[in-house]
């Protein structure tokens, strides 16, 4: 295998990165402050929960909203009446979760429990499905971790309602302002 030039490797990293290596400093400016919102999350966490439980409000009415409008828009079509039912149901849901922000940050609570149950077991039949190979032992862990996190979410139910969903957003944003600033980096370096 031939050695590649400084240029080559240049060619290659730039062709992966596309438009975000012409764009460094707004990848790492976006990664700071997601960085920063999550750190906040992480301090504020009820105040997140609250918070996120408003925004979800609001797309939920934005789409009732654009949802009705498309079906006053759409006349003739047969299913003008069942995008009338899901617009006000969407409606609806906004009111609910503006009107009681904790059953809402519960039923999100429960959700998100049954998720980490449900993917948990999947990741535990596809384990046992592929033990043959030697790296099953990872994917039974993953599935046990899982497992467990829905243990404890349903363990300090309800009271987990308050804080879960606001600290599970802020580890997102710091994540993805970890990845978006190494990206950033990365995107830096082919410009020097």
């Amino acid at each position: 295998m031939a050695d590649l030039s400084v240029d080559q490797i240049k060619a290659i990293r730039a062709n992966v990165l596309g438009a975000a290596a012409k764009v460094p400093g707004a990848l790492i400016g976006l990664g700071i402050l997601f960085i920063i919102l999550g750190m906040i999350g992480v301090a504020g966490q009820v105040l997140f929960s609250l918070v996120s439980v408003n925004v979800l409000g609001i797309f939920l009415f934005a789409g009732g909203v654009l949802q009705g409008a498309h079906a006053f828009k759409s006349t003739g079509w047969k299913s003008v009446t069942v995008q009338l039912i899901f617009a006000v149901l969407y409606i609806g849901a906004a009111i609910y979760v503006w009107a009681f922000p904790i059953p809402a940050l519960e039923a999100i609570t429960l959700w998100l429990a049954a998720i980490f149950f449900i993917t948990g077991f999947l990741r535990l039949v596809s384990a046992f499905q592929h033990r043959h190979f030697a790296e099953w032992f990872w994917l039974a862990l993953s599935a046990a971790i899982s497992i467990l996190m829905g243990v404890l979410i349903m363990n300090n139910f309800p009271s987990s309602s308050l804080w879960l969903p606001g600290l599970l957003i802020a580890i997102e944003l710091l994540l993805q302002g970890w990845s978006l600033l190494f990206l950033g980096f990365a995107a830096k370096s082919l410009t020097k």
